[in-house]
């Protein structure tokens, strides 16, 4: 098949693959009811911070639709949650937009700057320089969020950039209150956020992290905000903003351009999106690896009645599926850009049908006895959002900076915080990443690529409703995905699927990761009968959802439990 890109101004269409990455052995015909003449009876927003909430209400009482109040979120998670996501940063906004039931992915990734080369942390010896891709304004690739942000607004939105920014510039110039999990993240960067002056400035009191209920001020970043805001995407990647990146950057030892910011463009992807039962799974496409690794779980999941099974049969199918996409994330995956993935066979029913004969009921798989080797994940320290509005228009959004306040290097002059994305590229096959993990070649650095994600926001499309869902996590975020479609078949409270117990494999290491309430003692003792490894984890994830039931027109919302998010449901007058 030969893969056609269609340039624009300021947006970089393609490769698509198809009308849409529809997959399946059969078309994906619309047996979902079609809601065209049905509106929901509330708006609804579920973010992980309860000012990008109120941000994102405060939009669409204004007249804005969900698009705008997807612009307004974003950036007050930019301000309210550093460790978390940033304008410094990237991420996916898929968008469903009711008139016409356009759905899109907006890749707002970052990319490897201009200058990068395969071997960039690597010493003349061809060893992996410890924390170089991890540390410091190496580790930036060119971030995607500002360009994101100006493009959604335009495109999509009916406000004005400069009123959908308003709450955020806001924020950044008053103030927000820090709470125990920002001062938990500080500490675990503390040193580092110290050792540059301008984030030590920025993020810390005097060296030291601050006291809970502190107030972190960031006028500058409210400047490089207020910049977007009237000048739109040239607000930040030209003019003054984008002389002090750059100058600030490469004094640090960082490699940006101005070429870098010039030739960043959003990219407009078709999703991913496939049947499951009586489900259309509408998420992510490459460079995210989500959409595919959940086509080919559901894939293999679909011929067997996991409701009417055992807890230890049902996780024990569910763990062999995980396996197996992961796998397959390893092996083939990366940015589609740049190299060839085969997204129609591993998303074809006949290859998860063929993957189905290889697990045993009795016994786990051996991980060693699959070919490939495992893959770098995303984040852990990443946010999600999800959108309804009254007309029906939906967001899912999941927005990263990588490690807990990504690089840890703020630009002189704007208040930016850059991102170490650059980690989630293979520094050298076989060699581990700051998660432990290592990649493969697919992943390998290259100038202008986008490293591989695991960010996945989803839209779940059944007759009776829709629902709009996805979480933070790395690597953990496709099972969570994964498990929250499997408890939408079960019932329709959102609520459920954002505090259900969660348990994960990724292929290597060879064990399943699980939280303390996942499984029963009875349940353990027959998965380790079945041979399988368990290690309890801390509590992880923080899933944000929204239902729409189209026979009632109620809406429910549920931010997750384990964070300090906050969902909630307005009705419509």
């Amino acid at each position: 098949m030969i893969l056609k890109a269609i340039r624009l101004k300021n947006i970089f269409i393609g490769p698509l693959i198809g009308a849409f990455l529809l997959v399946g052995c059969t078309p994906v015909k619309d047996k979902v009811k079609n809601p065209q003449s049905v509106t929901p009876l509330a708006s609804a927003v579920a973010t992980a911070h309860p000012l990008a909430t109120k941000a994102g209400i405060d939009i669409l009482n204004q007249g804005g639709n969900a698009f705008d109040a997807a612009v307004a979120v974003s950036a007050v998670l930019a301000v309210v949650e550093p460790y978390s996501s940033g304008i410094g940063g990237g991420g996916f906004w898929l968008l469903h937009r009711a008139s016409d039931h356009k759905q899109v992915m907006i890749d707002g990734r970052e990319r490897a700057p201009l200058a990068a080369t395969e071997t960039l942390y690597q010493d003349k010896q061809g060893n992996v320089i410890p924390k170089l891709s991890v540390d410091g304004p190496l580790a930036a690739g060119i971030p995607g969020e500002p360009a994101a942000l100006a493009h959604i607004a335009k495109q999509y939105g009916r406000l004005p950039l400069q009123t959908s920014l308003a709450s955020a510039i806001r924020a950044a110039r008053e103030g927000f209150k820090t709470d125990a999990y920002y001062h938990r993240m500080a500490t675990f960067r503390r040193d580092l956020l110290a050792s540059w002056p301008d984030a030590a400035k920025q993020f810390l009191d005097n060296g030291k992290v601050p006291a809970i209920g502190s107030r972190i001020v960031q006028p500058e970043l409210a400047d490089t905000l207020q910049a977007l805001a009237d000048q739109g995407r040239d607000g930040f990647y030209k003019g003054e903003i984008a002389k002090r990146l750059i100058k600030a950057v490469r004094e640090a030892g960082g490699i940006w351009t101005q070429q870098d910011l010039d030739a960043y463009r959003i990219i407009e992807r078709s999703p991913i999106k496939f049947r499951y039962r009586n489900n259309t799974v509408v998420s992510a496409s490459p460079p995210s690896s989500g959409g595919v690794a959940l086509a080919t779980m559901l894939n293999i999941l679909s011929e067997y009645s996991l409701n009417e099974m055992s807890a230890a049969e049902r996780t024990h199918l569910i763990v062999e599926a995980m396996r197996r996409a992961y796998r397959d994330r390893s092996e083939y995956l990366g940015d589609s850009d740049f190299v060839n993935i085969p997204i129609k066979r591993l998303t074809d029913p006949d290859y998860a049908a063929g993957l189905r004969k290889t697990i045993q009921p009795e016994n786990a798989t051996p991980s060693s006895t699959l070919p490939g080797q495992p893959d770098a994940s995303s984040g852990h320290h990443t946010t999600h959002f999800s959108i309804l509005d009254k007309e029906g228009n939906r967001v899912a959004a999941t927005l990263s900076i990588n490690y807990p306040f990504g690089s840890g290097f703020v630009a002189k002059g704007t208040g930016v915080l850059l991102n170490d994305e650059m980690d989630d590229f293979s520094a050298k096959p076989g060699v581990p990443n700051v998660y432990g993990l290592v990649g493969a070649k697919a992943n390998a650095i290259e100038p202008g690529k986008r490293p591989l994600s695991s960010m996945s926001p989803t839209f779940i499309e059944t007759e009776n409703g829709i629902a709009i869902l996805g979480t933070p996590g790395g690597s953990r975020i496709i099972t969570m995905a994964l498990l929250g479609i499997l408890e939408s078949e079960k019932t329709t409270d959102p609520k459920k699927w954002v505090s259900l117990p969660r348990f994960h494999h990724q292929y290597l290491p060879d064990v399943i990761q699980h939280e303390a309430e996942a499984f029963t003692q009875d349940t353990t003792d027959e998965l380790h009968r079945l041979s399988h490894t368990l290690k309890q984890v801390s509590s992880y994830g923080n899933m944000q959802a929204v239902y729409w039931d189209y026979q009632t027109g109620q809406v429910k919302a549920a931010s997750d439990p384990r964070g300090v998010g906050q969902a909630s449901v307005h009705q419509v007058d």
